[in-house]
């Protein structure tokens, strides 16, 4: 007669097995689902351009010491103009940016950074993570919607954590010591 102990022996590594991958899985997706305790928080920046409503979603990652413009982001490469998710620009009403129309809609915003001007790149398609494999812009340029050449500045006072500010002239992204304006009218 064979012995009932091997049986019971697997059959108890299999149930400890299926226990600790299911308490793994849980654990990683309630990870997942706190987005406020992530290294990059989400943050909002919302305000008017006459009467058009602007909402711009975003992670604000940190400078944490490291140089950020030309190594952590690198000058000449499509950057997704925050951290995690795609940042996201919203207007419920047609404006103008920099000169040029943007109809009202959801945006993910892009940018290239650069030393003297940066492009920024408002993209159709939304939802998505903000890199590929690899570290590159998860953006397809087929979408792009709008491009607009901006001019950066000094800011007046470090900014540890990447912040967007909307006022009546537009945005301003502001990160390190820099600041990049963008002008909207409507």
């Amino acid at each position: 007669m064979k012995s009932i102990k091997p049986i019971i022996m697997r059959t108890t590594l299999k149930i400890a097995g299926m226990v600790f991958s299911l308490m793994f899985v849980c654990t990683f997706a309630f990870a997942q689902g706190d987005k406020a305790s992530r290294p990059s928080p989400p943050a909002t920046a919302s305000g008017k351009v006459g009467d058009a409503n602007i909402t711009i979603d975003y992670s604000s990652p940190a400078v944490k010491g490291r140089k950020i413009w030309g190594e952590l982001v690198p000058y000449g490469e499509v950057w997704r103009a925050g951290a995690n998710e795609a940042t996201v620009f919203k207007t419920d009403k047609d404006i103008k940016v920099e000169g040029k129309t943007l109809p009202a809609g959801e945006y993910s915003l892009f940018a290239t950074p650069g030393e003297k001007e940066w492009t920024i790149i408002f993209n159709s398609q939304t939802g998505q993570w903000g890199v590929k494999r690899g570290g590159v812009a998860n953006r397809d340029p087929a979408n792009d919607v709008l491009t607009v050449t901006v001019k950066p500045r000094k800011s007046s006072q470090m900014n540890e954590r990447l912040v967007y500010k909307v006022d009546n002239k537009g945005f301003v992204l502001a990160w390190e010591n820099l600041e990049v304006p963008v002008s909207i009218k409507q």
